[in-house]
């Protein structure tokens, strides 16, 4: 089989503004840390393998590490590897593939996809210069680029409205959670790195390919367990806000659709009939309970009865009606008063307010 030959590249900026397929040639403990949207693991040596010549090159050096490394990777075990590197080759032929440095891991895997008969390119500098790239440029862009935020009450569906204005950032769709005590996915979060990384990614792509400014969720520090960076909460603090309003029943329908229909069609989904009612029915006690305290004790006691009543009334005949009862006093009683303190503090900042045609028209207009 044979490949037309292209150069090694450091043309970072595009292999991310054009979804370019990398074949990351790190170990898994590695790509589970970290690695960038469109990367895919076909490890030149697994954990116990990368361990272990870990050891050999510290204790006896780089020569023994790599004749150590061609005894552990030989015979059927290299073809294996080589045959799943040639898989990637022709499903993607415009990719590249990298290590960690963009040294010797990647070198031996291109050579030996080379001795099979397929030229295929690697990355300079490894993931290290691909991460080094992403920091600075989001560390650039948070402080060049003009930020708007959607801001509201909870329920009003601001995610629901930023994904329609002319150049968003959904932080929440970046961090697999609603950012909320409720909003926890059934899928789990990205590592702290992926998130970062992914973010870097999607924010050159609205600064490179959209232009103007970016939309942006009002969030705080974290979104579950993902951490904004402190520099980017700092700007957004600073931004515009365009505020969200609906009216209570268009909320309380928002929050069941997206907490109650939506969360227990993913459960069970994922986990089949009785297991996934039984973990959806944990997962919103288990949300109410997190906010406990904040709650005190007599509330969040009437609270959980009334979410009990009505997850009891779901599973018995279907109906979602009781599930208002709580929601509208759970916003009512604790997120709209904290909303509206924070909201008093932030006056001088607000360029338009309504419902969610009066922000999107005011976006399209105010380019």
């Amino acid at each position: 089989m044979s490949m037309a030959s292209r150069p090694d590249t450091d043309d970072y900026l595009n292999l991310f503004l054009s979804d370019i397929p990398l074949m990351d040639v790190r170990a898994p403990v590695e790509f589970a840390k970290g690695s960038f949207p469109c990367a895919e693991n076909a490890p030149l040596m697994n954990d116990e393998e990368r361990h272990r010549i870990g050891i050999c090159y510290k204790e006896k050096g780089q020569d023994k590490a790599i004749e150590l490394g061609h005894q552990l990777v030989s015979g059927d075990l290299k073809a294996q590897r080589i045959e799943a590197w040639k898989r990637f080759a022709a499903q993607h032929p415009e990719g590249y593939l990298f290590c960690f440095r963009g040294g010797l891991r990647s070198r031996l895997t291109q050579q030996w996809i080379k001795d099979s008969g397929i030229d295929y390119p690697l990355i300079k500098g490894g993931y290290k210069a691909l991460r080094r790239f992403l920091i600075d440029s989001l560390d650039q862009l948070i402080e060049t680029q003009e930020f708007r935020i959607v801001s509201g009450r909870t329920g009003t569906g601001k995610t629901r409205v930023l994904l329609d204005l002319p150049n968003p950032v959904d932080l929440e769709g970046l961090a697999n959670h609603r950012g909320s005590s409720f909003g926890r996915q059934v899928t789990p979060q990205p590592s702290q790195i992926d998130f970062e990384n992914q973010l870097a990614v999607t924010m050159l792509k609205a600064h490179h390919l959209i232009g103007g400014p970016v939309y942006l969720e009002d969030e705080s520090r974290l979104i579950g367990r993902c951490a904004l960076p402190d520099r980017m909460r700092e700007r957004m603090a600073e931004s515009p806000l365009l505020v969200l309003e609906q009216p209570m029943e268009e909320r309380i329908a928002i929050i069941r659709a997206d907490y109650v229909e939506a969360m227990f069609s993913d459960y069970r989904a994922r986990d089949g009939e009785l297991a996934g009612w039984l973990n959806f029915r944990d997962y919103l006690l288990s949300a109410l309970d997190r906010i406990h305290k904040r709650l005190g004790g007599e509330r969040h006691q009437h609270l959980r009865q009334l979410m009990e009543r009505a997850l009891d009334q779901q599973q018995s005949t279907g109906n979602l009606d009781g599930h208002h009862a709580w929601i509208e006093s759970l916003l009512t009683d604790y997120y709209d008063p904290m909303y509206d303190y924070q909201l008093s503090q932030k006056q001088g900042r607000i360029m338009v307010r309504g419902n969610p045609e009066t922000i999107r028209a005011f976006a399209r207009s105010h380019p």
